[in-house]
């Protein structure tokens, strides 16, 4: 086993060559009215582990800069690519003219919902996850190519946003790389 101190495990500050030379995956993660800054901040550190393309904040999303989202993130802001919209609507058209390619699925329990390990993930690829208490509405998964949900056998019903994206964008990774690091 590899044992990590403080200093290796958070790279507050990489040299610009070290962030350029990371391959970016065409995934792009939406986040529409996540309202935990910590939730948000570690978003940001899950697309920096996959090198997604981008992170889409919507809606009442908070956005960098802001001091528990840059904590919580470990500055990863710094370099993953992100952006605003008022709307998940306006995020989803203009990431569906922007990579017309996309499938998008939503994160969510729902009577229309698979297993999130049933899906051929193909890149690219974008992964939509909500509020945290209200997940996803109605409106916002009707313009999604699907929705995955992650199975629960305890007593609770749902997990953590940033931890129900994590679980669905490893698999992806997984499916895409055809190897699990």
């Amino acid at each position: 086993m590899i044992k990590l101190g403080a200093t290796q495990l958070r790279t507050l500050s990489p040299h610009p060559d070290d962030v350029k030379a990371v391959k970016k995956n065409p995934i792009y993660i939406i986040v529409d009215n996540v309202l935990d800054t910590y939730n948000i901040g570690a978003i940001f550190r899950l697309a920096d582990a996959v090198a997604a393309e981008r992170v889409i904040l919507c809606g009442g999303s908070e956005t960098p800069p802001h001091s528990r989202i840059m904590k919580a993130s470990i500055n990863t802001t710094e370099w993953v690519s992100w952006e605003y919209f008022t709307t998940v609507k306006e995020a989803i058209a203009f990431l569906r003219e922007d990579v017309p390619e996309i499938k998008i699925y939503a994160v969510e329990l729902d009577g229309k919902s698979i297993p999130y390990d049933s899906i051929s993930y193909a890149l690219p690829v974008g992964v939509l996850v909500g509020h945290e208490s209200d997940g996803v509405s109605q409106q916002t998964m009707a313009l999604c190519d699907g929705i995955v949900e992650i199975p629960m056998w305890g007593v609770n019903k749902s997990m953590n946003v940033m931890v129900s994206l994590a679980v669905v964008l490893f698999e992806i990774m997984k499916r895409v790389t055809g190897e699990a690091r």
